[in-house]
């Protein structure tokens, strides 16, 4: 299990791979954003954003959040929750078909000075597509053992 002491300010790290298929696409749409360029092409078409069926930014940050954790389970990383996100972002738009990459960078790790059992750590949070293309960027707080 890691500790504060393990995130070193300045440490990158490139990981996942997780693939947008246009029915995820429509399904988390339908579910959590119906908006009508995620739900329909002919809408999506005429958009000037998009000008195709796109990922809701919100599937994207799910997608980029599954990652995160699967990374985690698999070096030790132990989160005792979040007081949140001082940044979120969506750049470019997801697509059906892409791939989607995060790399994350350690910003600040610092003990609590309130509760000194307990350490924050800022990491930003770059997702890219398969083109190399950011898509979304975040800063979040994550709480870990000190």
């Amino acid at each position: 299990m890691k500790k504060l002491a393990d995130y070193v300010v300045g440490n990158v790290e490139r990981f996942g791979s997780h693939r947008m298929t246009r029915e995820d696409v429509i399904e988390f749409a339908s579910r959590f954003d119906p908006q009508p360029f995620h739900l329909d092409d002919l809408a999506a078409a005429v958009n000037p954003i998009f000008g195709r069926l796109a990922a809701s930014g919100w599937h994207t940050a799910s997608a980029t959040m599954r990652m995160l954790v699967d990374h985690a389970r698999q070096t030790g990383f132990t989160a005792m929750g979040s007081p949140g996100l001082k940044s979120l972002r969506w750049i470019t738009p997801v697509y059906p078909g892409d791939v989607l990459s995060v790399e994350s960078e350690i910003l600040d790790a610092r003990q609590s000075k309130s509760r000194p059992e307990i350490g924050l750590v800022e990491a930003r949070t770059t997702t890219f597509n398969q083109h190399g293309e950011t898509v979304m960027s975040m800063i979040a707080t994550t709480v870990v053992p000190a």
